[in-house]
């Protein structure tokens, strides 16, 4: 037996959001609803268990050992090393004729599966123990009382044995008692959620845990083909680091010109504008500027194909596929539908931390809010990330389309006060054309101009006009002429 003070739980993520793992020796609960993946973190528990060479005991009453086999199988796992010990009524009681279920016959009281469990401990002295589950106790008790007195007798006999202890509950009998959350050490609760389009949605929660600091709140996790995956709560106050605050060039003098220099390394960039407009071109500039320097960038896409992106770079002169093959950029098609929040988090750190990139782009804030449940998530979500990237040195670009082309428009969600830059894109019209206008709205790091300018995204890439001094109204799509006719840009074919 291992003599570290925690058992690790095999469960990607869960060992983090518990501060190391269930203390050795105590009893903790894991509860959730029928299919929240109780018994795959039950299984992965007792694995883990046998590969640091503890011995493994799983009591199951509920399911019977082919199903766990089967159940193991299709996760590839063997369970080979891990005791099983099934509960089930003697033979005479599956005779059609008594018409008899394991849980009611007289023959099989809970004093006798009581015993056979304690003889299982006695004869095999596991170190870790699984006992699945709690309702068929709770239902051959038949009162709150009787079981209160049978957990509570449970209890102290685990502490008797030094074992680390995992009981499960599917909470398919009486929801209001909570007998066995005063009694265990730690209470681990499973919970799925089905929105309205999209697979079920899974979060984990600690509900108590005696005498250890641990990470609160919800926490998004998956179950996928080799177990359980949880993808801790962002805190971005954990993940301070140092690094050189200089300045991040586009490539583009003129749009450097119009940001006062540059951007600060650390900070973000949140591009607003309606559908068109060319928000992710404009970011792109930046893209190619780091890889130019040598660094890593990543860019997750909500709403466009990849491959048509690719195309569209190309007009610009901008080979990203070649960026791509050569490691520079990391680019990922992201499924909305298919993707919680906490595991894009997971994603965008592991971009940070394994792969160092210094540059990441979010494609778009639209896309990002159809995975939350409510805009004020989303805010929060973001919050914490945008934070964690400012504070490892990542320059960090997102994209939001207004709703309309020109008038009054306005954003599905502001995040406009978490952005250290805001850059408001406009069409406008003059001289019987569509035009486009940039201006720098917010930027926290330094000076700015305050100009409105035209600008035109080409195969020569980002060009910039003069200020439009001759116009008003041009942020609300509806400009005045009020002066001299100003010098706007020509067309790239003529």
């Amino acid at each position: 037996m291992a003599t570290s003070s925690s058992a690790r739980t095999g469960v990607a993520g869960l060992d983090e959001v518990l501060s190391g793992g269930l203390t050795r020796g105590r009893v903790f609960l894991l509860e959730g609803n029928p299919g929240t993946g109780k018994t795959t973190v039950a299984m992965q528990f007792l694995i883990e268990g046998v590969a640091r060479k503890e011995r493994c005991l799983y009591i199951t009453l509920s399911e019977t050992e082919d199903e766990l086999r089967e159940s193991a199988h299709s996760h590839g796992w063997d369970l080979n090393g891990i005791d099983l010990f099934e509960l089930v009524p003697p033979e005479s009681l599956l005779d059609e004729k008594q018409q008899q279920s394991l849980l009611y016959s007289s023959d099989l009281e809970l004093g006798e599966t009581t015993r056979r469990i304690f003889d299982a401990f006695h004869q095999l002295k596991p170190d870790r123990v699984v006992l699945d589950s709690l309702s068929e106790i709770r239902l051959l008790a038949q009162s709150s009382l009787r079981y209160r007195r049978q957990i509570l007798a449970l209890k102290h006999f685990f502490s008797t044995q030094n074992a680390t202890v995992l009981m499960l509950d599917d909470l398919t009998a009486d929801m209001a008692d909570k007998t066995v959350h005063s009694v265990a050490h730690g209470v681990i609760k499973l919970e799925e959620l089905a929105p309205e389009y999209g697979p079920e949605r899974r979060r984990a929660r600690i509900v108590k845990y005696r005498g250890r600091r641990f990470r609160g709140g919800y926490h998004d996790f998956i179950i996928e083909t080799g177990g359980v995956r949880i993808f801790p709560r962002l805190v971005s106050a954990e993940h301070k680091t140092s690094f050189e605050r200089d300045v991040v060039k586009s490539g583009s003098d003129e749009l450097d010109a119009l940001l006062g220099g540059g951007l600060e390394r650390g900070s973000s960039v949140l591009v607003l504008g309606p559908a068109g407009m060319g928000k992710s071109l404009l970011i792109l500039t930046f893209i190619a500027a780091a890889v130019a320097r040598g660094e890593r960038a990543a860019m997750f896409i909500f709403d466009e194909e990849i491959s048509l992106f690719i195309n569209r770079a190309l007009g610009l002169g901008i080979d990203m596929q070649k960026m791509i093959d050569q490691g520079s950029l990391l680019i990922e098609q992201v499924d909305a539908a298919e993707l919680s929040p906490g595991e894009f988090s997971h994603r965008v750190r592991h971009c940070v931390e394994t792969h160092g990139v210094r540059t990441i782009v979010v494609d778009s804030l639209n896309g990002y809010q159809t995975a939350m449940q409510e805009e004020n998530a989303l805010i929060l979500h973001m919050h914490e990330l945008l934070q964690y990237l400012n504070r490892q040195g990542v320059t960090t670009f997102l994209t939001v389309a207004q709703h309309g082309l020109v008038g009054d428009m306005k954003a599905p969600v502001d995040v406009t006060y978490l952005a250290d830059t805001v850059v408001l894109l406009r069409y406008f019209e003059a001289q019987g054309r569509v035009r486009r206008a940039i201006s720098i709205i917010k930027k926290r790091t330094g000076e700015h101009e305050d100009t409105i300018r035209e600008f035109r995204i080409g195969s020569s890439g980002i060009r910039l006009g003069e200020p439009l001094v001759g116009f008003q109204g041009v942020l609300r799509g509806v400009p005045t002429f009020t002066g001299e006719a100003p010098r706007l840009l020509e067309d790239e074919r003529k």
